[in-house]
């Protein structure tokens, strides 16, 4: 495992919270001043992040529950929930606001001012976003070189993670693209690109939200362990020599790491119920000793069907 990956999500959304807060008052308080609606895209952007950091928050909190009679696997799922609230919320508040705008801006040319303020704001945002984007890059570095982009956040099961890294990703590549669109209309004296650059950013938000909620959707539905983890929990049952085949194995992700597994399995012949209750528990040991993230396990012995009665 990579050293890194143990960085807290907690830390992560707060450090992303914190900075976001910070950047939307800068963003909103500047756009006003120089009248940027490109920078006004980035203030709903981030005031879409914001909200989002606490949403997510809220998640783990709640997420954290112990058990009861009501929720007898625990409440892990909150965690993917509110994490498919996110991606609605970087739709409706980030996209939806700056692509508004940008056709509002498009409609209405009007010049912008005071364009140095804006590209301090720019440059001032782009480190505030650039540290927690950091702490999520650390937590997911390990699975980004081994297995690229795409497979790392499609197998990742701690979306409050993968949120923030996906966020602060746009959110860099948003202040580019307003940093283009004041420089643009500067340079050529038509407010158009401002405009412009806030439809771009209204696009790229809609993107990361549709790709957000697919993969949570994936998550709060019930998604099973990643293909690696899989090999691990066959491993772990081939290791005990009481079992002669592994007839099914279902799992699934009640939160990061909060995992279930059911298992077919036929042992050996000629065991006894009491051997095969040992077995069974040898079964378990392994698995949690390869997966300590497996919490809860049910095994269904085919042994035992042909036991006399």
């Amino acid at each position: 495992m990579d050293p890194d990956s143990s960085v807290n999500p907690k830390r992560v959304v707060v450090a992303a919270l914190v900075g976001d807060a910070i950047i939307t008052l800068m963003k909103f308080g500047i756009a006003f001043y120089i009248n940027s609606t490109a920078l006004l895209a980035e203030g709903f952007h981030s005031l879409a992040d914001t909200a989002n950091q606490v949403l997510l928050l809220l998640g783990l909190s709640l997420s954290s529950r112990p058990a009861d009679s009501s929720h007898p696997f625990g409440y892990g799922k909150e965690a993917y929930f509110w994490a498919f609230v996110v991606s609605v919320s970087i739709l409706t508040i980030g996209a939806t606001f700056s692509i508004y705008e940008g056709i509002n801006k498009i409609l209405h040319l009007e010049p912008l001012r005071h364009h140095g303020w804006g590209y301090l704001i720019i440059a001032l945002s782009f480190v505030f976003e650039s540290y927690s984007w950091w702490l999520a890059y650390r937590s997911l570095r390990g699975a980004l070189v081994k297995k690229g982009f795409f497979r790392t956040i499609r197998e990742s099961k701690s979306p409050a993670t993968f949120i923030v890294f996906l966020e602060d990703s746009a959110a860099m590549i948003g202040l580019l693209l307003a940093f283009g669109g004041i420089l643009l209309a500067k340079v050529l004296q038509n407010p158009l690109f401002d405009g412009v650059a806030s439809i771009a950013i209204g696009i790229l938000l809609a993107l990361v939200a549709l790709f957000v909620s697919r993969e949570t959707r994936s998550l709060l539905i019930g998604e099973a362990v990643s293909r690696e983890d899989l090999n691990k929990i066959k491993e772990a049952i081939s290791s005990v020599p009481e079992v002669k085949e592994v007839m099914e194995i279902l799992t699934m992700h009640l939160a990061p790491d909060d995992i279930l597994v059911n298992l077919n399995i036929n042992f050996v012949d000629d065991l006894t119920t009491d051997q095969v209750e040992e077995a069974i528990d040898k079964v378990e040991r392994a698995i949690q000793k390869a997966l300590p993230s497996v919490r809860k396990i049910f095994v269904e012995a085919e042994s035992l069907r042909r036991l006399p009665r």
